[in-house]
């Protein structure tokens, strides 16, 4: 359990941590300093550098918790392991749907040199990206409350 535990910790670290750093860190100062025109090319070279790493942390992460469901907690959960399993795999959906479909149209955008629809696409993954890091937020409380209780 524990090699389990480890490796849906460091996910969750990952793929949250870099949602609250791109999102509330990288992307103001981006857009404080550059304009569109170099902004969405570097944005999309940070995806490329992080999206391997969301997947890995997502596979870690669903791999691990499913396995931990199945084996430790035999399928029967509390309300907070039926929420983290089905806000988790949410987040893994829209994942998936950004990788699949913004992603790409952002760099097929940019290849072209279509700046309306690259922007249109960054505009996509950005929102997506804000929704994923609340629901990562709000599990991980759900998570942390429901395993170890609001004893201060």
């Amino acid at each position: 359990m524990s090699i389990a535990l480890t490796l849906h910790l460091l996910g969750v670290i990952i793929w949250i941590g870099g949602m609250f750093f791109a999102h509330m860190v990288l992307r103001p100062v981006l857009n404080e300093r550059l304009e569109p025109h170099h902004r969405m090319p570097l944005l999309s070279s940070v995806f490329d550098g992080f999206f391997p790493w969301v997947w890995a942390a997502v596979i870690a992460i669903l791999g691990s918790g499913y396995w931990a469901l199945f084996t430790v907690y035999e399928a029967e959960s509390g309300f907070w392991l039926s929420f983290m399993t089905v806000v988790g795999s949410l987040m893994a959906a829209v994942f998936i749907f950004i990788y699949s479909l913004p992603y790409q149209q952002l760099g097929v955008a940019l290849r072209g040199g279509d700046m309306p629809k690259a922007a249109a696409a960054i505009t996509l993954i950005r929102r997506l990206i804000l929704v994923n890091l609340v629901l990562g937020l709000l599990v991980t409380v759900v998570a942390i409350i429901g395993k170890y209780g609001l004893s201060w």
